[in-house]
């Protein structure tokens, strides 16, 4: 039980919501990091804030055979989305990204870096701080390959920032694009220029921003179809009521039916006229 007003509130913060909270992500460093791992988290944290938690000291933990550490991280700083980058040997500049459900893993897939820029390799201008992201996603693989369709629902959810209800123009100025090709996946930042076109809609080009990566796909872990059906259980108070009498075509267009009594033509008001009054003596 909370002691003080401060704890009291700090406690309300971490209990359910219906409309839950932005997903923060932290980004852990493991024992063996090299150079390349971490300055590809320290971009990827760059394209993530200020919605991340950087740990800047490294912590020895291997995600796939032991997870306590990292569900012990989660609560501590309320992040549902975790980055973790180690170096070894065996298996060299590896990035894990995973998400949690209830301070859980839920699922993580581990990817080996080939190729990397870095984001002050480019000698671009970029996006300020805090910018929602336009994602595309390029390939057959995504909608085909389980294990591809995984990672495109992570990298959704560690991208998407916040949710809008309207986007304005000017403000869509981070585009990521992420291509699945020949057993690969390439990731790359671009920040979108608004040039002058002649008309009301502007010419849009896109200049290389960083950082860009190539990937290998290597170790996932994936949870069951009942726990992900759990996962995604909405509230009863968030569902759509259903309306009577009320369907949509294949076009979008509603239809709606109304249900009315037989109307009777002798008691219906017509115009009046003098020519139709009757006379005193008819």
């Amino acid at each position: 039980k909370p002691k003080t007003k401060r704890s009291k509130r700090f406690l309300q913060g971490r209990e359910p919501k219906l409309n839950e909270n932005i997903k923060n992500a932290m980004l852990i460093k493991g024992g063996n990091a090299n150079q390349t791992v971490t300055q590809a988290l320290k971009d990827i944290y760059s394209l993530k804030k200020p919605n991340a938690v950087m740990y800047k000291k490294k912590n020895i933990t291997r995600p796939f055979e032991d997870q306590t550490s990292l569900e012990f991280f989660s609560k501590k700083s309320d992040c549902s989305l975790f980055l973790f980058g180690s170096h070894n040997k065996k298996r060299p500049d590896n990035l894990v990204f995973g998400r949690m459900f209830d301070f859980h893993v839920l699922d993580m897939i581990e990817l080996g870096i080939e190729k990397f820029v870095s984001l002050k390799d480019v000698k671009n201008s970029k996006f300020p701080e805090g910018t929602k992201p336009l994602l595309i996603f390029a390939g057959d693989a995504f909608e085909t390959d389980n294990e591809h369709k995984k990672l495109k629902s992570l990298l959704i959810d560690f991208f998407r920032g916040p949710t809008v209800s309207c986007v304005r123009l000017a403000g869509l100025e981070h585009v990521l694009h992420i291509t699945a090709l020949d057993g690969k996946i390439y990731f790359r930042s671009y920040k979108a220029l608004l040039k002058k076109s002649g008309c009301r809609t502007p010419r849009i080009e896109l200049e290389d921003m960083g950082p860009s990566f190539d990937f290998t796909m290597r170790r996932t872990h994936l949870a069951s179809d009942d726990l992900y059906k759990t996962a995604h259980r909405q509230p009863k108070a968030l569902k759509p009521k259903k309306k009577k009498n009320v369907s949509h075509d294949v076009f979008g267009t509603k239809y709606g039916r109304l249900h009315m009594q037989k109307q009777d033509l002798a008691r219906l008001q017509t115009r009046k006229m003098k020519g139709l009054k009757k006379r005193k003596g008819e």
